[in-house]
């Protein structure tokens, strides 16, 4: 094989083996939790900020408010998050975790997604803009500029996923 050919094979192989271990992810965690890789992504940031307003748990989770709000639904219907007007802003609700909430929490592994934007945000400024240019020339190679993000692996994939930009 010739360098372009070994390049193009290591990149397919890494791709892959991304698949696979957020794949494993997924599975271990609902198989574990009974939960998705997305609702266990926000029990763990509501455990670790309640209260929390929507907007803020939508913001620690690169989505829309109105897409988190579907998560946030069934985890309630679940019995593991209640809402309740805020005090400081009666239009405000915030999210907090019931007792069966918080023992579930305690009990269970980290979401990967969790794991994904810790390990981004630790790599130095110009690794983590390299990343973001291979995987938009990625997404063009595929010809996916134009797709809806979706939620991966889960029961909650059917909703589209709006996501923000934020600071």
């Amino acid at each position: 094989m010739n360098r372009q050919n070994d390049t193009i094979s290591e990149i397919i192989d890494n791709l892959r083996r991304t698949v696979q271990a957020l794949n494993e992810f997924y599975k271990a965690a609902e198989k574990e939790t009974g939960l998705t890789n997305p609702q266990l992504w926000a029990v763990k940031l509501i455990a670790a900020a309640a209260p929390i307003k929507l907007s803020e748990l939508a913001k620690g989770m690169f989505l829309h408010p109105a897409t988190v709000v579907g998560i946030i639904d069934r985890l309630e219907a679940k019995g593991l998050v209640v809402r309740t007007r805020s005090k400081e802003d009666r239009r405000a609700v915030d999210l907090a975790l019931t007792p069966q909430g918080q023992e579930l929490v305690a009990n269970t592994p980290e979401a990967a997604q969790i794991m994904l934007v810790k390990g981004l945000k630790a790599l130095p400024p110009e690794n983590l803009l390299q990343v973001a240019a291979g995987m938009e020339q990625l997404v063009a190679v595929l010809g996916a500029q134009e797709r809806v993000p979706q939620l991966l692996f889960s029961q909650d994939m059917n909703m589209p996923v709006s996501h923000k930009t934020f600071d």
